[in-house]
């Protein structure tokens, strides 16, 4: 009885042990892989492109030049573009592309000065002191 009981114990550990070797040896699984959607991607592409034109715009000389004369300075001016969330920068960039040839340059100008005198009154930036 008791070389029974041995050889059963025996056997019932080498059974224990070849059926936790599979798992064991398991590959573990990838770690997770963020999936991107079409969208996301076409998104931020489009966000890129919008800033893109409104730095254009902004980096022309005769728009810089009126700038200056608002008394707007230029690296505020940089800065505000590029904390912009991607629908602002949509609707800027659209707003701009919809202006009339000539007018384009007044109508930048005008969106910019709205944009800085309103984030002025919200007292997120310190631009003009006519807004205190």
């Amino acid at each position: 009885m008791k070389t029974l009981r041995a050889y059963l114990s025996t056997l019932l550990i080498a059974a224990l042990v070849i059926t936790s070797l599979p798992v064991a040896a398991a590959p573990t699984a990838p770690q997770s892989m963020d999936l991107v959607s079409t969208q996301s991607v076409l998104a931020a592409d489009r966000a890129g492109a919008d800033r893109e034109r409104i730095n254009e715009i902004l980096a022309r000389a005769d728009v810089q030049d009126q700038l200056v004369k608002q008394g707007v300075d230029l690296d505020e001016v940089e800065a505000r573009v590029a904390s912009l969330s991607d629908a602002e920068a949509q609707q800027m960039a659209d707003q701009l592309e919809q202006l009339p040839a000539g007018a384009g340059v007044v109508g930048a100008l005008f969106a910019v000065f709205i944009i800085l005198l309103v984030t002025d009154i919200l007292g997120l930036t310190d631009v003009y002191p006519f807004t205190r």
